[in-house]
């Protein structure tokens, strides 16, 4: 088989390829003007984020995240997200049933990209599960990105859990082989949506013989992102995305944790010296906010004193069963509210919080909250305005 495609496929680096930043017309670059860019996390599956079992109106159907994601667009948000995860029967079980109805985050932001103007949809996909091979994802997305106008983005995981493999007839794959895997596939995808001629890879991995994809993404390529929080997650990060979506190691309290992240996001940076790239770095706060910092604590204890237990048990045991070096700091008590790291507080305190995660050099947040509709309603009336006289956040038209 000829490999004389071989050496495009596994070069990042090459300018043969350009990406959505690499346009200044693109969504993405778009985006990126703003100072702290802003994301909704949907609650695609049961119970969202959080495991509690508090009242709440927080729903997993595809209208009700349908409506999310354009309320967020015309608020001035730049991206939504979708979660992955398998789960058994029950997911997590408990009184909430925690994440057993689950829209798949490909097919749901794929319609939501139909669906918006501007708003960036970002689907997250489980690239190692089955045989999903390169030249079938290349072509989805190439097909998802001319369905959104450029504005669709691949969130590349590789898979922390050991028993989501086993319903793939699978076994996990050692964690630094997963990226790997990983970088092999996404290189291959990069020389079909480069599309110079047809593609011929004799990989370790994947194995191509005169593969072609068309029509090519619009910008390039689809925005490409990552889930990273180890050594090899950021080395992989830094030859194939654009943003880079990581957790906070020190845990969910954010005092703790706005201590560990500026030395966390030099990390994830350090790797794209040379690149002449710059990735956006992105965490998740789910935040409670209310008109008074004393709403706002009692709000969150109502949640915690209503923990779905048994769902968190459930969910501890698993996630203790996996390899992920993102949450090692995190606790099960964390579990209640959900998040990377938690922000409460009254409008104010969210502001100078968001700030902080500036500072510490993250470029934007993908926003949870507990009841998301009416909150993100709040946030958008209170928090927004002082973001903007801040300078985080320039008015959208």
């Amino acid at each position: 088989m000829s490999t004389d495609h071989v050496d495009r496929a596994e070069s990042r680096a090459s300018p043969a390829l350009r990406g959505p930043l690499d346009f200044p017309d693109s969504p993405l670059s778009q985006a990126a003007r703003q100072p702290l860019m802003l994301g909704l996390f949907l609650p695609t599956q049961t119970g969202g984020f959080s495991q509690s079992t508090y009242p709440r109106d927080t729903d997993w159907s595809f209208d009700y995240n349908r409506k999310l994601a354009l309320r967020a667009e015309q608020h001035g948000f730049e991206f939504v997200f979708g979660l992955q995860q398998w789960v058994p029967k029950g997911g997590f079980g408990g009184q909430s049933h925690y994440r057993e109805n689950f829209l798949d985050p490909f097919i749901s932001t794929v319609a939501l990209g139909a669906q918006t103007t501007r708003l960036i949809t970002i689907s997250t996909v489980h690239i190692l599960y089955g045989n999903l091979h390169p030249l079938h994802l290349a072509r989805f997305a190439a097909t998802a990105d001319h369905i959104a106008g450029g504005k669709f983005g691949l969130n590349i995981v590789t898979g922390y859990d050991a028993s989501e493999p086993l319903m793939f007839g699978m076994k996990r794959i050692a964690h630094d082989e997963r990226y790997e895997r990983a970088d092999e596939f996404a290189s291959v995808m990069e020389a079909l949506w480069d599309g110079s001629d047809n593609v011929t890879h004799e990989g370790r991995f994947y194995q191509l013989e005169g593969a072609y994809v068309s029509p090519r993404p619009k910008y390039g390529r689809p925005i490409m992102v990552s889930a990273s929080a180890s050594q090899a997650g950021f080395d992989y990060a830094a030859k194939h995305s654009d943003i880079v979506f990581t957790s906070s190691p020190a845990g969910a309290i954010f005092e703790r944790a706005i201590e560990a992240l500026p030395q966390h996001v030099a990390k994830i940076r350090a790797p794209y010296e040379g690149t002449g790239r710059s990735p956006k770095v992105i965490i998740f706060p789910m935040i409670v906010c209310k008109p008074t910092r004393e709403e706002a604590f009692a709000y969150r204890d109502a949640i915690a004193a209503q923990a779905d237990l048994e769902s968190i048990r459930a969910y501890t045991a698993r996630h203790s069963g996996g390899d992920a070096q993102g949450w090692k700091e995190h606790v099960p008590a964390d579990r209640v509210l959900g998040g990377h790291i938690q922000i409460v507080g009254d409008p104010n305190d969210v502001a100078d919080a968001l700030q902080r995660l500036h500072e510490a050099g993250f470029d934007g947040v993908q926003i949870g909250f507990y009841d998301y509709a009416p909150e993100l309603e709040f946030f958008a009336q209170h928090v927004l305005p002082l973001l903007e006289a801040r300078g985080l956040r320039q008015a959208v038209e």
